[in-house]
């Protein structure tokens, strides 16, 4: 097909049909025979169910964690990875102004307050310096994001949790498989958290995996997903599939927790997701190569980065604009706004995702203890950041700037790891010939 030509947008035949696109997750036999041996079965739930214990040994597996615990969805792995380094109220973790919304809202559930840090505008992770800036007396943990998969600069923040004696959780909701340094991301720190949500590269619908190599940051974050009560490995030998609502266990809570626990349909259906993930995840990083070399002959256009030591999963493929080196004199907004309509009418899945930094949205901008914040006038302060200024949206210009700049290719229901070759390549003969029409477009 040729790249170039008319625009879809001026009556030319679109160069991909929305057909084209294979949607997420894929279902075959495998999930579909997984999910029928759990209603055989008839156990759905439970901390020691067959299908949840199997999960949890194969992901920690795939991880190099030494414990994995599944949660009912990916903030609330993230909600027990906290509380089990001990964030508490009254604390601050800083994390990213660009993520999902999920990121800051589950150190909000802990009572503790989450502080934003600014993001390396090539990768999309946090700037371990600017980390270093936000770092106060209150500080307890830094929550990193893989962000689309690709690895943060775990070399520098470690370095930096050491100097600080500060805790490191990695919010690796996205990066299924990256790796930093040779090792996979999630259990590098403290504790990690994975989603399982139905557009993530292993995928359940929704769902959550823990993960850690300390044995004490398990204990707690196994209180934490169960009521605060304690739930031991010894409990297991107790546990009867026959009566697997039943224990002999102490019902008694000894610390804040709450019912984060996932079940048997979700894991099943994840364990046979998980056994094709290698290989679908190497498909996703050929295409993603693929695709990034085309685009990256067209001037002004930035495909993703994923600097050396580090792997990206690409579970999203955010491409970046520069009108100057494209040869245009308009705004970033007004290529990127125009260049996502074009590219709409060829076909293509164009999504924005996210539009201003995480601090802009309304939560954070009232700091309501009726949105459980802190009442500053039962918590002391002293010395913790100064809220006002940090949830000021102006702080983050390289959040703005790469948001005001760019989109995903591919979207939530048709990501990249879904697509075949031949699909990717028609993404970049659609933008070659979008792109070429470039100076049309923006006059």
């Amino acid at each position: 097909m040729t790249a170039t030509g008319e625009l879809a947008l001026r009556g030319a035949a679109p160069i991909l049909s929305r057909e084209s696109h294979r949607a997420w997750p894929i279902v075959g036999d495998a999930e579909r025979q997984a999910v029928a041996r759990v209603l055989a079965r008839g156990i759905l739930s439970g901390p020691f169910a067959p299908e949840v214990m199997g999960l949890q040994e194969e992901f920690a597996r795939y991880v190099g964690a030494k414990h994995c615990l599944v949660t009912h969805s990916g903030t609330s792995a993230l909600v027990i990875a906290l509380a089990g380094v001990g964030v508490g109220a009254g604390d601050e973790v800083i994390v990213p102004a660009y993520s999902f919304v999920a990121t800051p809202l589950a150190v909000l559930q802990l009572g503790a307050i989450p502080v934003f840090a600014d993001v390396d505008e090539a990768t999309g992770c946090v700037d371990p310096e600017a980390v270093e800036r936000a770092i106060t007396k209150r500080t307890r943990a830094v929550m990193p994001v893989h962000m689309h998969g690709c690895a943060a600069d775990m070399g520098a923040l470690g370095d930096l949790m050491q100097r600080h004696g500060l805790e490191l959780v990695e919010d690796a909701a996205q990066a299924h498989g990256a790796t930093f340094g040779g090792y996979p991301v999630g259990a590098i720190g403290g504790a990690g958290g994975f989603s399982l949500q139905s557009s993530k590269n292993l995928s359940a619908g929704e769902g959550g995996l823990f993960v850690t190599n300390v044995d004490s940051v398990a204990f707690e974050a196994a209180s934490a997903r169960n009521f605060g009560q304690d739930l031991r490995p010894a409990d297991e030998t107790e546990y009867d599939l026959e009566r697997p609502l039943d224990g002999l266990r102490a019902l008694d809570s000894r610390r804040l927790g709450s019912m984060y626990r996932g079940n048997e349909l979700m894991a099943a259906f994840a364990r046979a997701q998980l056994a094709q993930l290698p290989d679908r995840t190497a498909r996703c990083q050929r295409n993603a190569k693929r695709l990034a070399d085309r685009l990256a002959e067209f001037p002004g256009v930035l495909p993703p980065e994923c600097p050396a030591g580090r792997t990206s999963v690409y579970h999203k493929f955010r491409v970046r604009l520069d009108p100057s080196r494209a040869g245009l004199s308009v705004s970033p907004t007004k290529l990127r706004d125009v260049m996502v309509t074009a590219l709409r009418a060829e076909g293509l899945e164009v999504v924005q995702w996210q539009s201003g930094p995480l601090p802009a949205q309304a939560i954070f901008q009232r700091r309501s203890p009726s949105d459980g914040f802190p009442d500053a006038s039962l918590v002391d302060r002293k010395g913790a950041t100064d809220l006002a200024r940090n949830y000021d949206p102006s702080q983050y210009p390289r959040t703005t700037a790469l948001l005001a700049s760019s989109f995903v290719l591919f979207s939530q229901s048709c990501p990249l790891i879904a697509q075949t070759e031949d699909v990717v390549d028609r993404y970049a003969d659609a933008f070659e010939r979008v792109w070429s029409h470039r100076k049309v477009l923006c006059a």
